[in-house]
């Protein structure tokens, strides 16, 4: 039997029409990008998230010579959010990268996270992923990893 996956998003030529929250949380990842340690891949990550209450949490990427004891941006904010803020769900993630010559999206493991803090507090989380001047959206990461992996 043939099945089939099809999902929404938006997707913006510039990111000036963005919606000022995003174009805010989109400018936080950036900064946090000032934060990564990356001196192996010279790829320097940001994530800034939006937390219900308001606040903005930023994580950003660090590298290890002891690879992969390193961790994504991604990751380092939604551990840090779920360890401090664990009563204050995360309502929008953006991402963001140095150089972004084109959009910065989440790594597997990071997808995985993403749809595990979304199930841990019992709501989606808007994902926007930016670079090179433009930005795709999704509403849940449930878009962004179909076969999820589920104990």
């Amino acid at each position: 039997m043939k099945k089939s996956f099809r999902f929404d998003y938006e997707s913006y030529a510039a990111l000036s029409e963005l919606p000022e929250a995003d174009r805010v949380l989109v400018a936080e990842a950036e900064r946090a990008t000032t934060a990564s340690y990356a001196p192996f891949s010279k790829f320097r990550v940001g994530a800034a998230a939006r937390l219900r209450s308001g606040e903005i949490l930023r994580g950003s990427n660090i590298e290890s010579e002891v690879f992969p004891a390193g961790l994504c941006a991604e990751r380092t904010l939604l551990f840090h959010a779920a360890a401090n803020h664990p009563d204050d769900p995360i309502e929008a993630l953006a991402i963001a990268s140095v150089p972004s010559e084109r959009e910065c999206y989440p790594c597997g493991q990071c997808r995985q996270v993403l749809l595990d803090t979304e199930r841990r507090q019992g709501s989606p989380i808007r994902i926007i992923m930016s670079g090179g001047g433009t930005a795709s959206v999704v509403d849940t990461a449930e878009s962004l990893l179909p076969f999820t992996f589920i104990l």
